[in-house]
C-alpha cells in the first residue's frame, strides 16, 4: 500500500513538473493548433493587413480596420452576399496612388491593387469635400454593396447601393457607378489623375477585371478621415 502511494506521488509531480520541463527545452516555442477560430475583427484586419503587407502598398491600418469591422456588420446583417471580396478605396492617399484594393479576405490574398478616382468637387489631388447631394459631382464616403453589371456610355459598368443614410444612399439617384475612364492610369502623367462626376472610376485596361471581381453582393468602402463621417455612421458606431 505504501508502495503505491509513493508511486502515485511521484506521477504526480512528473504531471506537474512536465510543463516547466517542456517550457525549458523549448523556451521560444509556440505551439498553435492546426486551425485557430478567429473571433476577433480587430485581430483578424490585423492579420490581413500585415501578412499581405498592405502598408508597403499605401493602405492606412486605420482604413483596413473600418473596412473589415464594416463589412462584418453587414455580412452579420444579412445584407452582403459575397463575404469573402472587400474593396477598400482610401481617399486619404493621393489620386495618383494606387489606392484601390480589392481583397479575398478568407484565403488571405490581395487580388488587385489599382487607381481610383474621386469626383471633381472634392478635390484636385487630394480628396477633401464629400457629398451625398446629387449634381454635387463629389464622392460619397461609406459602404457600398455591388450589384448588377451592364453596358453604358463607359462601356462595362457596376451599380452599387449606398449602405450609409446621409452619407451615400443617393449613391443609385446620382448613378454613382463603377467603370473605366481614360483619364486615369499609369499613362495618366501629371501631379494628379483625372476626376470623375462622383464615380469610383478605374483605368479602363484593368475595368473588366476590377468588376468582374467585386459585382453581386460585395462589400466596397471608400474610406477618409472625416470626423463627419466617423462619427456619423451607423454601420461604424452600430
Amino acid at each position: 500500500m505504501r508502495n503505491a502511494y509513493l508511486s502515485l506521488s511521484v506521477l504526480c509531480l512528473c504531471f506537474l513538473l512536465l510543463p516547466n520541463l517542456n517550457a525549458g527545452s523549448k523556451a521560444n516555442a509556440v505551439v498553435l493548433p492546426e486551425k485557430i477560430e478567429l473571433t476577433s475583427v480587430e485581430y483578424t484586419s490585423n492579420l490581413l493587413y500585415d501578412s499581405l503587407r498592405l502598408n508597403e502598398l499605401g493602405l492606412s491600418r486605420e482604413a483596413m480596420i473600418y473596412a473589415y469591422s464594416g463589412q462584418q456588420k453587414l455580412v452579420r446583417r444579412g445584407i452582403i452576399e459575397n463575404a469573402n471580396i472587400l474593396t477598400v478605396c482610401d481617399f486619404t492617399q493621393p489620386s495618383n496612388s494606387k489606392r484601390m484594393y480589392i481583397i479575398d479576405v478568407r484565403n488571405f490574398r490581395l487580388l488587385l491593387n489599382t487607381y481610383v478616382a474621386h469626383g471633381m468637387n472634392s478635390g484636385q489631388k487630394y480628396a477633401e469635400r464629400f457629398s451625398n447631394r446629387p449634381e454635387s459631382l463629389q464622392s460619397s464616403l461609406g459602404f457600398y454593396l455591388t450589384k448588377n453589371t451592364y453596358f453604358g456610355k463607359h462601356g462595362l459598368s457596376l451599380r452599387l447601393i449606398g449602405l450609409e443614410k446621409g452619407f451615400n444612399d443617393k449613391a443609385e439617384r446620382r448613378a454613382v457607378v463603377v467603370h473605366g475612364a481614360e483619364y486615369i492610369g499609369d499613362d495618366f502623367g501629371t501631379a494628379f489623375m483625372g476626376r470623375s462626376y462622383g464615380c469610383p472610376a478605374v483605368p479602363q485596361q484593368v475595368a473588366s477585371r476590377v468588376i468582374n471581381t467585386i459585382k453581386n453582393g460585395t462589400c466596397l468602402f471608400i474610406y477618409h478621415p472625416s470626423k463627419s463621417y466617423l462619427h456619423g455612421s451607423r454601420i461604424l458606431n452600430g
